[in-house]
């Protein structure tokens, strides 16, 4: 591996067989060191290297606690949380977090199902959600109380959004409705599995009775809703699910369907209080909310709310 530069957090994760969550964990505490090159961290390839030689079996090494251990030691880099989601409002939060506070944000860009269950697994401190149920027209918290079973938590509205179809300028389909999927020689792109892009699309094909094996590129997986529109511009394909904003980046026409509830889950333990408060500090501020609404295309009328909360 010595033999390249750098690599990326993903491609950390594909070398080594574990989830970026589990990589930004041990960032976090400090075992393995990153750089940034904008909003990307890299990882030296010798400091791979020392970490995979440091951590074999047939040293006289110390493994690290197994993440999500309540007894294993944060000391190191205490103060450096993982936010998971991968909306620019979420930088917005985290430069806020950083300057208001002692925490030092580290950014994942896993979608919400999967940050969800490793959450429940001890990876993350915020995780960002979008999870659409279709069977009683909620967001979020269906699942989060069937996924953090046993844990206290905290789910906090961070803004709404427009979700819908990106189609070509002009609509020349005529795209309005998901029951519009059903149409023969429609080609769609698809979001990877556990987004919530993915979710609430598979969640209106089951309850408009619509079945993915008729849908032609069902099985063509983008990681981000940048690469979904630029597939629609490009003419690649005729449709893909996503949110306004990625719309207008990247210049396709886009039919709103449904408004998206985009909230924070943070689970409540003694050591998160603080984190918690200067969460809710920030969100109801008028300074976070202003630069909030400059992007355009948020609702930020319900930012700050509790939405749930167990005691």
């Amino acid at each position: 591996m010595s033999n390249e530069l750098s690599y990326t957090i993903e491609e950390v994760s594909q070398l080594l067989k574990v989830s970026k969550l589990t990589l930004y964990d041990l960032v976090k505490k400090g075992e393995i060191p990153v750089f940034r090159v904008g909003r990307q961290m890299r990882i030296d390839a010798k400091d791979l290297d020392n970490y995979i030689k440091n951590n074999k079996t047939n040293q006289n090494t110390t493994f690290p606690p197994s993440v999500g251990d309540p007894h294993r030691n944060d000391t190191k880099d205490s103060h450096n949380i993982v936010i998971s989601g991968q909306d620019l409002v979420l930088d917005i939060l985290g430069k806020h977090i950083e300057k208001n506070s002692t925490y030092k944000p580290l950014r994942s860009f896993t979608g919400s199902l999967n940050s969800l269950i490793s959450m429940y697994n001890g990876e993350g401190d915020i995780v960002s959600l979008h999870l659409f149920d279709g069977d009683t027209g909620e967001y979020n918290l269906p699942y989060i109380k069937k996924i953090l079973v046993g844990y206290r938590f905290i789910l906090i509205n961070l803004l709404s959004r427009k979700a819908g179809f990106y189609v070509k300028k002009g609509n020349p389909l005529k795209l309005t409705s998901w029951t519009d999927l059903k149409r023969e020689n429609l080609k769609i792109i698809n979001r990877e599995k556990g987004s919530g892009a993915r979710i609430l699309l598979d969640e209106q094909l089951r309850i408009n009775e619509i079945s993915s094996r008729n849908i032609q590129g069902y099985e063509h997986e983008e990681t981000n809703h940048i690469s979904v529109a630029s597939a629609v511009s490009a003419g690649k394909v005729d449709v893909g699910v996503g949110i306004e904003k990625a719309a207008k980046i990247v210049s396709v026409d886009f039919v709103p369907l449904i408004t998206e509830q985009y909230d924070l889950v943070i689970l409540k333990t003694p050591e998160t209080e603080r984190l918690i408060s200067t969460v809710k500090e920030i969100l109801s501020s008028n300074q976070f909310q202003s630069e909030v609404n400059s992007f355009g295309d948020y609702d930020t009328s319900q930012t700050g709310k509790i939405i749930y909360e167990t005691y």
